[in-house]
């Protein structure tokens, strides 16, 4: 919400504070001031000047020589513009050295073909006056109505044209703070002050012998969804430009000008915070309104140019048969205000606020009326609103008014009564507060205040029709600390409590912190899907059928949780994202013993898209990555080594036979991990490979934790070998590195596998797989003054052990030996 500083001071006279000093205020009391923007700010510096003499450039055809009088003294500037006016014409000059910061520019004496420009005449667009609704790219010329005298400052001139504007981020729940009296009424009460709202003028002109019964009917068919529609004509309008106050004022508030029509209808939404609109009355057949839900099938042009096809609950305001506006959204285009319109219908309505939301989101229109009705305007404002905007257009537009108005639908429902007691406001703010000072803050806040002699120590409240938040004690409560200064609230030191002992993470806790250590995202995924979804990757049946689902693609309870994130794979294919690393964990639902199905705990991971270690080249994932995850999450969440072996197809049939493997801890069936079938790519319509991986989250919690058994760090230096073995395909690294710590004996403190290679040098049917092997005393951990570093010969005779073992088991060779 943009609040004009000029127009809030013109609402409140007695306020005596800066724009700067409101703002702080309201920023303390809920109503957060987000900018304070200076509009117009070099209008204090250039000045009105008389135009003297017009001469045409002696060398340049589209430039003219402009002499001024700006008061005292007369200089020559050269202009570009189309519309300097004839000598005796008054101009807006800005004299040298004056900053413009709207232009970005500072103006300085120019050489301009030969011929020195003293100033420059300026206008709208570059004093930051107006935006894309102004005068083109001419010079200000002020009109006769303008009593200036030459040299008077713009600002002095035109006092419209500077101003402090204060945007202010304006919650959900304060209605009546979108509009300047709502504005106004909240810094009476901050800064206790008297505050009267506006009253409607009499009619400019009245049209004789006519009444509003004559030109219009309004019939309300939903009264539920607008309770309240008020309507009121004005005849014989001129429609044109708006005078330079309100174009400049709408302008500065962030609302392009577009007639003296239209341009009335939105200066009352920013006075009262009551959306408007405005109907050419000749457009209208009879005259005749009625309110309605739209038929299936109806169609409407709203004034944005967008044709709009309605369902059965958009609300809307129709001429009897065809649609003219999106009740509360946007008018339509068939009976918008043009230039030739002379007769005018002015709308007033209260729209529930449910309704014109999700009209506003399914049309994915948000306008300035739409904003205010979606947070609830004052049910009873239509009869104060509707007169003062026909007043306007009759001085305005140099219309006559109408007699009498149309307020159509139910009686207003009644205002919430609340009662404050003292008591109650002490216990909740752990301050006292007289009741004076509360009565005095909620009277100015526009509540109805009064007190008996019976119980003198609370307040009977009658909260106003603007406040719809207004509707508890607790309520009335937050009003009188937020305008008394929730600063005064003492700081009161009370005794910090023990915190209970950390609990053991769970299971499922363990899980999921090891899964986002290791880099994966998780995914928040439903647990109902289809039938079908379970079937594409060979997932268990499900034993749960959902009575009443959502749709049919989620009416039975999952076994899986890869279905979930395979479609969130899709979906981000689908939107560009290639790199995903998704988990998620969760209960999945199998046929149990009884009539309850038995539920257990899982986690599933999904891979795709790039490697990048570094500065390296990205690489495709691949089985070994899903490897790497798989036994670290099981390792991690159990504190046990784990080792790898190939899965059979009936085993994990969702995965490609070729690279299925799962993970066990001793002789459990951990998990499972391996790039998904091509089939199952093909029936998901996954675009491309992706890795797999499963875990039962529930048997990690069956088979316990290992505690952690620390060891003295060796003080001896470790003896290193690396062989490279040549072996057959079918033999996995782990059985071989299993063997490879055997016939190494306990000197072998660790062997790792770091490289696997098949291509030149190795046969066809084979691959060589090169460990890392370190061996050291196990004595030096353990008994170190005993222990002694092991040498070369000996590690010598270690490794021919390791290479015979190898060779007899799996017919391996040295590779390159």
């Amino acid at each position: 919400m943009r609040a004009s500083f000029n127009w809030l001071r013109s609402l409140l006279p007695g306020l005596d504070a800066s724009a700067a000093e409101v703002g702080e205020r309201l920023t303390r009391s809920g109503l957060e001031l987000e900018e304070l923007i200076a509009y117009g700010a070099a209008c204090g510096d250039v000045v009105v000047a008389e135009v003297k003499k017009v001469e045409r450039h002696p060398a340049r055809d589209r430039l003219t020589l402009v002499t001024v009088d700006r008061g005292g003294a007369e200089q020559t500037v050269v202009c570009g513009a189309p519309n300097v006016p004839d000598p005796g014409g008054r101009v807006v000059l800005a004299p040298l050295g004056t900053e413009l910061p709207d232009a970005g520019l500072t103006v300085v004496a120019r050489d301009i073909g030969g011929v020195t420009s003293e100033g420059m005449l300026c206008s709208e667009q570059e004093l930051g006056l107006v935006g894309g609704g102004g005068k083109g790219d001419g010079i200000i010329v002020l009109s006769s109505d303008v009593d200036a005298l030459v040299g008077t400052p713009l600002c002095k001139a035109l006092p419209a044209s500077q101003d402090w504007v204060l945007d202010l981020g304006v919650t959900p729940n304060r209605p009546d703070a979108l509009g300047h009296v709502g504005v106004a009424r909240e810094l009476a009460a901050l800064f206790e002050l008297e505050f009267t709202a506006p009253e409607a003028d009499a009619p400019h002109k009245v049209a004789a012998g006519k009444q509003i019964s004559d030109l219009a009917s309004v019939v309300i068919d939903d009264t539920e969804r607008c309770p309240h529609y008020g309507a009121a004509a004005v005849v014989d309008v001129k429609v044109g430009p708006s005078p330079d106050w309100l174009r400049y004022r709408l302008e500065s508030l962030g609302i392009r000008a577009i007639s003296n029509v239209v341009d009335v209808t939105n200066l009352v939404l920013l006075e009262f915070g009551q959306p408007m609109h405005a109907f050419d009355l000749d457009k209208l057949p009879g005259g005749k309104i009625v309110v309605r839900r739209a038929r299936p099938g109806e169609v409407i042009t709203t004034l944005d140019g967008v044709d709009r096809k309605l369902v059965e609950d958009d609300l809307l305001i129709t001429d009897g048969e065809r649609p003219i506006a999106l009740a509360g959204v946007m008018g339509g285009a068939d009976t918008e205000i043009t230039e030739g319109a002379t007769r005018v219908l002015l709308e007033c309505a209260y729209f529930t606020p449910r309704g014109v939301r999700r009209t506003s989101r399914r049309h994915g229109l948000h306008s300035e009326s739409s904003h205010r009705f979606e947070r609830g305007i004052d049910p009873r404002g239509v009869p104060q609103v509707l007169p003062q905007a026909a007043s306007l257009i009759t001085r305005l537009c140099h219309g006559s008014g109408v007699p009498g108005t149309i307020i159509a639908g139910v009686p207003a429902a009644a205002r919430k009564q609340v009662v404050l007691r003292q008591p109650k406001m002490t216990s909740l703010l752990g301050m006292p507060i007289e009741l004076d000072r509360a009565s005095s803050i909620l009277t100015r806040l526009g509540c109805e205040v009064s007190r008996s002699a019976e119980r003198p120590e609370q307040l009977d409240v009658v909260a106003p029709s603007f406040r719809p938040d207004i509707s508890r004690e607790e309520d009335l409560i937050e009003e009188v600390i937020r305008v008394h200064g929730i600063d005064h609230v003492p700081t009161t030191p009370r005794a910090v409590l023990p915190t209970p002992g950390r609990s053991v993470p769970t299971a499922e806790q363990r899980t999921r912190r090891a899964a986002a250590e290791l880099g994966l995202s998780e995914a928040l995924i439903v647990s109902f899907l289809s039938r079908a979804q379970l079937e594409a990757i060979g997932a268990a049946d499900t034993c749960v059928v959902l009575a009443n689902p959502m749709s049919e693609e989620r009416n039975v309870m999952r076994t899986s949780l890869l279905p979930g994130l395979l479609d969130a794979l899709r979906r981000a294919r689908r939107h560009g994202v290639n790199d995903v690393r998704m988990f998620a964990v969760g209960r999945c639902f199998f046929p149990g013993d009884g009539e309850l199905p038995s539920e257990r705990m899982r986690f599933a991971a999904v891979l795709s898209g790039s490697r990048r270690i570094g500065l390296s080249k990205p690489e495709p994932v691949d089985v070994y990555d899903a490897k790497g995850i798989a036994v670290e999450v099981v390792e991690r969440v159990t504190a046990r080594t784990c080792r790898v072996e190939v899965l059979s197809r009936d085993a994990a049939p969702h995965l490609h036979p070729r690279g299925a493997g799962g993970v066990f801890v001793g002789q459990a069936l951990a998990g499972s991990f391996g790039p998904l079938h091509p089939d199952v790519i093909e029936r998901l319509d996954l675009d491309g490979e992706a890795m797999a991986i499963e875990i039962d989250v529930d048997l990690l919690d069956g088979l316990g934790r290992d505690t952690p058994r620390y060891k003295p760090i060796p003080v001896l230096p470790p003896v290193t070998r690396d062989l490279a073995l040549v072996v057959d395909e079918a033999v996995t690294a782990g059985t071989l590195a299993d063997s490879i710590r055997q016939a190494a004996g306990e000197e072998c403190e660790s062997v790792q596998l770091f490289d696997r290679f098949q291509g030149k040098g190795v046969p066809d049917g084979q691959k060589s797989l090169a460990f890392h092997m370190v061996f050291r005393d196990p004595k030096a951990a353990t008994d170190p003054d005993v222990a002694r570093t092991l040498t070369d010969q000996e590690v010598d005779q270690l490794t021919n052990s390791v290479i015979e073992a190898v060779s007899s088991q799996f017919g391996a060779t040295v590779r390159g030996g």
